[in-house]
């Protein structure tokens, strides 16, 4: 339904969450999201949430997001029955979207509240235009790019800045490749999901 939007307008998000996968227990435990409309972030999400159990010593060390934080923080169903309200409209990205969207998937599904947009990861698009990287860590690509940050890590929001400074830097080495004014999120999309050797010939076709 959102395909066609400007890749250049989108939400991207960070979970830090209990562990790695929803399906066994874990819930989340901080949302960040930035708003970015033509390319101008415009709004911003961040809240802790309590997930209703002590979270571990392994987490709190990992995300700096300790049990005593979330003592006082509104509950998962509360903080996220806002955040479904925040991403209506909006096509999704994340970097290793695939954790994220488990987790917003299983949040929401408890609210019955669904969202509208597609997810594109950033993480799987940097692998296709910057294969070179050593990896494509989020910490490694700020280093290979030198994109702005303040060196925290494993925060939701400074996550989630970091993010969308990488996929507007992504957005702009397409435009670049295409000769195109402006790209749209299905191309940036297909871009992800396609191999690494037919990325060229893909490129090729976008500017054609």
């Amino acid at each position: 339904m959102y395909t066609q939007h400007p890749a250049d307008t989108v939400i991207v998000l960070d979970f830090e969450t209990t562990g790695l996968s929803p399906n066994m227990g874990d819930r989340a435990i901080e949302i960040g999201a930035v708003k970015i409309q033509n390319g101008i972030v415009i709004d911003q999400f961040q809240q802790l949430m309590n997930p209703g159990f002590r979270v571990s010593s392994f987490i709190e060390g990992y995300t700096g997001i300790t049990n005593k934080m979330l003592e006082s923080a509104p509950s998962c169903h509360a903080v996220m029955d806002e955040f479904a309200d925040f991403i209506q409209g909006y096509n999704l990205i994340a970097h290793n979207a695939s954790f994220d969207q488990r987790f917003l998937d299983a949040e929401l599904g408890m609210l019955n509240r669904q969202y509208s947009g597609d997810f594109v990861c950033s993480m799987l698009l940097a692998r296709r235009l910057y294969q070179e990287a050593p990896n494509h860590k989020l910490g490694t690509l700020v280093n290979e790019l030198n994109i702005p940050n303040d060196g925290t890590f494993h925060r939701a929001l400074a996550d989630a800045e970091i993010t969308a400074r990488l996929w507007l830097r992504l957005v702009n080495v397409v435009k670049d490749k295409t000769n195109l004014p402006s790209i749209s999120f299905d191309v940036m999309r297909k871009l992800s999901k396609t191999s690494k050797a037919s990325v060229p010939a893909l490129i090729r076709k976008i500017a054609a």
